[in-house]
């Protein structure tokens, strides 16, 4: 089954359920991948779908900072649970070990030595690790071996 259809039907059976805020959430993302697809006039496919949730997981992290900061818990409360509905459809994450053996490969691939090869390293990784990792920690670990 392909991760539109699953989603289409999560959306049908939250709202047998009447379950508003999770069908507000699947919405949310149906719509996303509703404007990706008339934008770009494409059929997306599972690994289109779930880049449009990591960005829009992102988007959710940021704004969860940002509420705390102005002590708006009603709307931390919202977002991070618009985020663990959206985790629901990624892919299963990789561990630090998987990880780590990804970067150490990637870096003896670019014969990387320096933060000057920090590009090259992460455009071998993105493909691989794409939805399967966090690309901002993924980041902070490869400083710290380039330096």
């Amino acid at each position: 089954m392909s991760l539109k259809n699953q989603i289409n039907d999560d959306m049908k059976s939250a709202m047998r359920s009447k379950d508003s805020a999770r069908l507000g959430a699947i919405r949310l993302l149906l719509s996303a991948i509703k404007q990706k697809e008339v934008d770009e006039r494409i059929e997306l496919t599972n690994d289109n779908i779930v880049s449009i949730i990591d960005k829009m997981l992102k988007q959710r992290r940021d704004s969860i900072e940002a509420f705390k900061k102005a002590n708006r818990n009603d709307l931390v409360e919202k977002e991070e649970f618009e985020v663990r509905v959206l985790q629901e459809y990624m892919p299963k994450q990789l561990s630090d070990q998987e990880i780590e053996e990804f970067i150490i490969s990637a870096i003896e691939t670019s014969g990387a030595t320096s933060m000057k090869d920090m590009g090259s390293i992460m455009n071998i990784l993105k493909p691989k690790l794409a939805g399967k990792a966090d690309m901002g920690e993924v980041s902070k670990k490869i400083k710290e071996k380039l330096i």
